[in-house]
């Protein structure tokens, strides 16, 4: 999470009072990545030495798969930890912008005074809500930060709150 930072949004709305960049945590780095497909892949060829040693030589293609099957798992892993949620909060709209993996941009905007933000925390409840923060305003309502830890949505969802308290106390512009 990335904590609020500009002057000014360059769209002439004011300044801006808060924003933040929500991204998912990814804990294994390119080169970490690199040196667990090395680790994995002299495992499996090293196995798929000795059986085909043992003269169960089909056997070695198995390996091959397992190692291209977890490249791939990863590699998709790693797509979908590029999605972001922009959150910008300006005297006169919050707006939150997400970014897919595929390139794809959906924003969404909100008028400041009358957004409510809830969090709903993780449980391993069947059929329990999805673990997010929601912003509600006249009607509509979107979820962000699912990917965020329980921790990281509170302390998101008490700067927003914060944020949006101090917004509202701004004095009205003549």
């Amino acid at each position: 999470m990335q904590e609020p930072s500009s002057e000014n949004n360059g769209r002439g709305e004011g300044p801006v009072l808060f924003e933040a960049t929500l991204y998912p945590h990814r804990s294994l780095s390119p080169r970490g990545f690199g040196l667990l497909m090395a680790c994995v892949a002299g495992f499996s060829f090293a196995a798929g030495l000795l059986f085909t040693s043992l003269g169960a030589w089909p056997v070695m293609g198995f390996f091959g798969l397992d190692v291209a099957l977890f490249y791939f798992a990863f590699r998709y892993n790693y797509r979908a930890g590029k999605l972001a949620e922009t959150i910008r909060l300006t005297r006169d709209d919050l707006v939150v912008r997400r970014i897919h993996p595929n390139g794809r941009v959906q924003e969404w905007r909100m008028q400041p005074y009358w957004l409510r933000v809830d969090w709903t925390p993780q449980t391993e409840e069947l059929g329990a809500p999805p673990a997010e923060v929601r912003l509600s305003s006249h009607g509509r309502s979107i979820g962000i930060g699912r990917f965020l830890t329980d921790d990281e949505r509170a302390s998101f969802s008490a700067a927003l709150q914060t944020a949006l308290a101090r917004c509202r106390s701004l004095p009205e512009l003549a």
